[in-house]
């Protein structure tokens, strides 16, 4: 990839040193347009296009980016993008001077410019400018990928998103929706009383998921600290205080293998509610998500992954023993041992991660991971988790092997983790110490004891359930996107060698 990227650099050289010649002579001039502060626009593309009948022959000021130009004598067509579209220009060397006629006619695709004018159509049906002033606003010193095929190396998309946006209309559209989905999660908490707080990034501990953290130093205290893996804890320290309906939306950090579904930091909102447990937290992400479906792209039925996906409400819900029976044909609750599943879970091909605890819930977890994850397409609700794999989670009532928790499965991808949340002090600390007792085994992403949080817990958190829903997979979705990486901005890469 390093290679491609510098041979391309090396044919473009003399593209590259002809731009840079063009520059120096608008400087030596005195005409530099770096030197320029500000442009006073009054519209945007779209608004003039969506707006034409009431806007014919009023004097307009527009600036944006020189997509295409096409020269007619002593008259020049262009096409100019800003942030809300596209619109066409009319520059005749009569209206504009002979200066900012020739600036533009030498002028390159790419560069930046702001016109003043009058609306008007041509004759050809076409809303466009009849400019009668052009100034150069920034001067674009590398060409912009070939018209006709854009940017299409997927690589160099996400590590020059900048270009990707200026040439794929659809990776803008992916980031509006992203933003739409973001700003709809807060308007539908806050709508409900929630609250949104913020919380620490550094901690002294990793804690609220299993997860590998990613270690870093504070040299002033002299000591290890940790990139948080989740929110909750100290969300649920909030709930302790009073809070009780409370939210965050940050990001995550997980030092962990990369792929289409994961992405080494990510967005993620969690939320917790006083008095509620994880029966009410499904009711608000099915609401949540059908109700952001519907809000943001007009329906409930969606494309994702090649599968055709129904967020209407109503979703199935399902315990993980009935998942792995019914599409394993494996019966957890017929075992009367852990030695009974390990030969059941060995007899499909399902091993135990080495250091993982080979044991009941263990395994049942594992059999649900490798077995049945893969095959869930329609949204469902996967119920009842092991207390192995569930060390914040109240245990179910009718089971102490089970908890209070699930995991929203919409095609192949796991969009929200929720749990009746465990308020006991003294079993949380008993499942801090068994976390601490696979870490020194070798589990690197065994949680650690949070003493702290234990002492908060000893002053009483109510019944609460809690939420946590992984932004950019929703996002994912609502896009019609295979890969993390085409909802991230800026997504993690491995550095070029040069």
């Amino acid at each position: 990839m390093a290679d491609e990227i510098f041979e391309c650099d090396a044919d473009l050289s003399e593209i590259l040193r002809i731009r840079r010649d063009k520059l120096k002579k608008l400087q030596e001039e005195g005409r530099d347009p770096f030197e320029v502060t500000k442009f006073q626009r009054t519209f945007y593309s779209a608004q003039i296009q969506e707006n034409f009948e009431s806007m014919e022959n009023t004097e307009v000021a527009v600036a944006g980016r020189i997509m295409a130009k096409r020269g007619m004598g002593k008259a020049i067509f262009a096409d100019i993008a800003d942030d809300k579209g596209r619109i066409q220009l009319y520059i005749r060397l009569d209206d504009v001077g002979e200066q900012a006629f020739n600036d533009i006619k030498k002028g390159d695709i790419g560069d930046i410019i702001g016109v003043s004018g009058l609306v008007f159509k041509t004759k050809m049906g076409e809303i466009s400018i009849h400019c009668n002033s052009v100034a150069l606003l920034s001067k674009s010193l590398r060409p912009l990928p070939e018209k006709y095929h854009g940017l299409t190396s997927q690589e160099l998309k996400y590590r020059q998103r900048y270009v990707d946006l200026i040439m794929n209309p659809a990776t803008r559209k992916t980031f509006e929706v992203r933003s739409s989905f973001i700003s709809y999660v807060r308007s539908f908490l806050n709508a409900r009383g929630y609250m949104e707080v913020e919380t620490p990034v550094l901690n002294t501990i990793s804690g609220g998921a299993t997860a590998r953290p990613f270690v870093t130093h504070h040299n002033t205290l002299g000591i290890d600290m940790y990139l948080r893996i989740a929110l909750e804890l100290h969300l649920k320290r909030l709930i302790v205080g009073g809070i009780e309906r409370v939210y965050e939306i940050g990001r995550v950090f997980r030092n962990e293998g990369m792929d289409t579904k994961h992405n080494p930091e990510f967005t993620m909102a969690e939320l917790y509610e006083a008095y509620a447990d994880y029966n009410d937290m499904m009711d608000l992400l099915e609401e949540l998500l059908s109700s952001a479906a519907m809000n943001i792209l007009g329906k409930y039925k969606i494309d994702w992954q090649d599968e055709s996906i129904d967020l209407s409400p109503g979703w199935p819900r399902v315990t993980m023993a009935e998942a792995v029976k019914e599409h394993t044909g494996i019966d957890f609750f017929a075992f009367e041992s852990a030695e009974d599943a390990v030969r059941a879970a060995s007899g499909i091909g399902v091993k135990m991660p080495e250091g993982k605890d080979p044991s009941w819930g263990g395994l049942l977890y594992e059999c649900f991971d490798q077995r049945v994850e893969n095959k869930l397409i329609q949204p469902v609700f996967i119920l009842d988790h092991p207390v192995e794999v569930s060390p914040l989670a109240k245990r179910k009532k009718s089971d102490p092997r089970l908890t209070e928790r699930f995991e929203l499965f919409i095609c192949r991808n796991e969009l929200g983790n929720a749990f009746s949340e465990l308020n006991d002090p003294i079993d949380q600390k008993k499942r801090f110490l068994r976390q601490v007792e696979l870490r020194s085994a070798g589990d690197e992403e065994a949680g650690m004891m949070d003493d702290d949080y234990i002492n908060a817990l000893e002053y009483a958190m109510p019944p609460t359930g809690g939420l946590g829903i992984g932004i950019d997979r929703c996002v994912m979705m609502l896009t019609n996107n295979s890969s993390i990486r085409d909802v991230l901005l800026f997504p993690t890469m491995k550095p070029i060698e040069e």
